[in-house]
């Protein structure tokens, strides 16, 4: 299964993904955007297949960070990024680099589908 960095400000939300992937099978990690200032060095520092990323994070931009992303990875890593919201915002999350969106609520048999689909 894949390894997967969840990276969402809300702490409950963040734990009970982190849970649900576990249950799956899959690898996870999850990154506390607020103790976090180097977020981007961290993000690059994990062995990931999958980035979990809300876009409205408190202390951060998730559709810029997206972009520092995608600039950041060169050579043959490939790292599949997953953007969520509350807000419709998939266009402007697929032009910015992102893989796939999920729009909230969503349903945790959609995100299992969509992580088994890049393995």
């Amino acid at each position: 299964m894949a390894n997967v960095l969840i990276i969402e400000d809300d702490i409950s939300m963040r734990s009970l993904l982190k849970t649900l992937l576990e249950i799956e099978n899959f690898q996870v990690s999850a990154l506390d955007i607020e103790k976090s200032p180097e977020i981007l060095s961290q993000i690059m520092d994990f062995d990931v297949d999958v980035i979990l990323m809300d876009v409205n994070l408190k202390s951060a931009d998730g559709i810029n960070l997206l972009r520092q992303i995608r600039q950041k990875i060169t050579g043959e890593r490939k790292i599949r990024v997953i953007m969520t919201s509350g807000e419709d915002r998939k266009q402007e999350c697929l032009l910015a680099g992102a893989d796939d969106f999920l729009l909230k609520p969503y349903m945790p048999a959609d995100l299992i589908q969509k992580l088994k689909s890049f393995s």
